[in-house]
């Protein structure tokens, strides 16, 4: 008996351990990323806090800051040290994400997902420096010149660093309008033009969601509601470009096999009748209609259900219908045989090469 290891098959899933087993090992490494780059902080936690607080700092009469707890200026500081790391962390921390996710998504998916990934965090941190350098400057100016006669404003810096770090996740979290715009255009929950159509309660919107994240001044709720609104636009040309890309695809790409000619009697099916009626077979129903006419007619024998799934996305692809085809070959990935996911697999792959 040959005891010679067969070669791992690369298209066979992994078991659900040796998931786990990865998993673990990219969140050590994440963990030990932001250790790593936690402990080069460190030794300037008190300049990182000094530079966070300088826009507050300047406003503030005699240039100080007090603190009403024993060890807050000790472990103010190294709190900030710790965000800092995780926000330097992570591109990193989400590449450790997308390489743990990738390997089970498709070309076409990877294609669409990695550039928003990317573009994520770029947003993410355009958020944070538009909150520091255009936002801060003008809110604390605001704050500090409608003090009440009488009162002298002397903020702690534990509560200096809770309302900043609101503020940049605020803004962060703002800048990734474009990103949401794309993806819910790519997934068909909305089309460019329904878009168009709602954009006043998008600008309502935002200037409710600038009220709920902001200090309840009109500066601030504005400066955040104002460049939700430009996101929003530019997101909604991203989603224009998309589909016009791929609808230019569509028109330029040659047709793998003809579809079948309709019979005669019948008017052709289109993608989106196969892809609502996936238990009617148009061809099957003729053969029977043409068969019932004739009494000693041998009945049909039985179509197994996951090959007419996947003559049936044989077919929508050829009409141009690749959503309503890829939805039916996972399926025949989760129900098939082998022999059959083999058949989706390389229907897929033909899907995901370029045009």
């Amino acid at each position: 008996m040959s005891s010679a290891i067969q070669p791992k098959d690369p298209d066979a899933e992994q078991p659900f351990i040796a998931h786990l087993a990865e998993l673990r090992e990219r969140i050590i490494r994440m963990l030990i990323a932001v250790g790593v780059t936690a402990l080069v902080l460190l030794p300037f936690a008190n300049q990182i806090y000094a530079y966070v607080a300088a826009p507050l700092i300047a406003r503030l009469p005699g240039n100080t800051m007090i603190a009403t707890q024993v060890a807050s200026p000790l472990l103010t500081p190294l709190k900030l040290s710790l965000i800092a790391a995780v926000f330097l962390a992570m591109p990193y921390l989400l590449y450790q994400i997308w390489a743990f996710v990738a390997p089970g998504l498709y070309q076409h998916e990877k294609r669409l997902a990695l550039p928003l990934l990317i573009s994520s965090i770029v947003l993410f941190y355009l958020g944070m420096a538009f909150a520091y350098y255009l936002v801060f400057p003008l809110i604390f100016a605001f704050l500090t010149a409608t003090t009440p006669p009488g009162v002298e404003m002397m903020t702690d810096i534990s509560a200096y660093l809770d309302f900043v770090l609101t503020l940049f996740f605020a803004f962060g979290v703002a800048f990734e309008v474009p990103i949401a715009t794309v993806l819910l255009v790519a997934i068909g929950v909305v089309t460019p033009e329904d878009l168009r159509q709602k954009r006043p309660y998008v600008i309502v919107a935002a200037f409710v969601i600038g009220m709920l994240l902001t200090p309840p001044d009109m500066i601030s709720q504005t400066l955040l509601a104002l460049p939700m609104w430009m996101l929003f636009e530019l997101g909604l040309l991203a989603s224009r470009f998309l589909i016009k890309r791929h609808e230019d695809n569509q028109r330029g790409r040659v047709p793998l096999a003809q579809p079948p000619a309709p019979a005669p009697s019948r008017p052709p099916v289109s993608s989106w009748q196969a892809a609502s009626h996936p238990e009617r077979d148009p061809e099957r129903e003729r053969i029977q209609g043409e068969q019932g006419s004739s009494p000693n007619a041998p009945p049909l024998a039985p179509v197994d259900p996951i090959e007419d799934k996947i003559r049936r996305a044989n077919r929508l692809r050829d009409l141009g219908n690749e959503l309503a085809a890829r939805q039916l070959l996972y399926q025949v990935l989760e129900e098939g045989s082998e022999e059959q996911r083999l058949v989706a697999r390389n229907i897929l792959s033909q899907l995901d090469q370029p045009y």
